[in-house]
């Protein structure tokens, strides 16, 4: 593990690492477990996700990441030392690492993201905008003078960009992603069955009859919780017609967002846009019907990236590569890294 350069995404909902030679090594959710009484912590990872709407009292489980960017230091610097540690046996001075951040993030939140992860010994730090790690990590070839848009539909954010010469053209980040349609499904069973369900729930609904476009079958999913009226146990059958329905809104959101962008975009650059058409990535990018409800409104091809949910990981992985140069900012020296610390 000495020695090894490494990659990080940090998303709102999962942590992805990637071991230099030897892929993505660890995957586990983004939630801490605490004990209230004495703020310590009881799980991390997929121990914590588990009590998720299943906890007493005394125990709250949190996101330490929200909508991209670090909420909670304490608890993010906790978590990302407990990976490190995880995926290196014992406390290593941790080399150098290529870390994913969203593309429209402030200078604070940067700083936060570098401090919370130098706090585990890491020597040196590296920032790439997601859009431009999703890319690499679809395979494509952004180093040359032709637009390429990506969009990349994460648990927290959807960031999206038009690239082009190993950086970004124009660029558009919208809070609107998996934490959002979770949401949208838990208001709308409240609304029209009056049913409270938890969040686990709601993702469940999401994964197993979730879509933006019609079924050409109605296929339904049995969903469980609390009468808000009767505070009694109750379960109803939804069909994936209704969480159309709930999840449309905040689709179009996503589709709105993308329009203004081209809008904005250079001719030059539309005009391969246009040609090639738009790329997805990230978790919610596999939604039925997410490819062809963006596809139908932009009016040009899209096409899902292989590994979508990995994309992110995978290209700050592939760029470790370019650590050596960012030092090196001559003319012509294409670095799809943003920043070193």
């Amino acid at each position: 593990m000495h020695g090894t350069d490494i990659a990080i995404d940090l998303g709102t909902s999962a942590v992805k690492i990637y071991l230099d030679g030897k892929g993505i090594i660890l995957n586990e959710p983004a939630v801490v477990a605490v004990n209230v009484e004495n703020d310590e912590v009881v799980a991390t990872g997929k121990e914590a996700y588990a009590m998720v709407g299943r906890t007493s009292d005394k125990i709250v489980v949190s996101h330490p990441l929200c909508n991209g960017v670090i909420s909670n230091f304490d608890l993010a610097q906790y978590l990302i030392s407990t990976y490190l540690k995880k995926i290196s046996g014992s406390k290593v001075v941790m080399p150098r690492v290529v870390v994913s951040v969203p593309c429209q993030i402030t200078e604070v939140e940067k700083r936060a993201v570098v401090d919370a992860i130098s706090a585990a010994g890491v020597r040196k730090i590296c920032l790439i905008e997601e859009p431009v790690a999703a890319a690499i990590g679809a395979g494509m070839d952004i180093s040359t003078p032709h637009g390429t848009l990506i969009v990349d539909i994460g648990g927290g954010t959807t960031d999206m960009a038009v690239l082009s010469l190993s950086g970004i053209a124009i660029s558009r980040s919208v809070k609107v992603s998996g934490n959002a349609f979770d949401e949208a499904i838990i208001k709308y069973i409240r609304r029209k069955y009056n049913l409270i369900i938890g969040q686990r729930t709601a993702e469940e609904t999401k994964i197993n009859i979730g879509c933006v476009y019609p079924r050409k079958e109605v296929i339904t999913h049995r969903v469980k919780g609390r009468n808000a009226m009767t505070g009694l146990p109750q379960w109803t059958d939804v069909s994936c017609d209704e969480i159309l329905e709930a999840l449309i809104e905040p689709a179009m959101q996503i589709v709105r967002t993308i329009q203004e962008m081209l809008e904005k975009t250079p001719p030059e650059l539309m005009g391969d846009v246009y040609t090639d058409g738009i790329v997805l990535t990230g978790g919610c990018s596999q939604i039925y019907g997410m490819d062809m409800l963006i596809s139908k409104k932009a009016k040009m091809p899209v096409n899902v990236a292989e590994d979508s949910q990995i994309c992110v990981a995978l290209g700050a992985g592939k760029s470790i590569k370019f650590i050596d140069d960012i030092q090196n900012k001559a003319y012509g020296v294409l670095n799809p890294l943003s920043a070193a610390y």
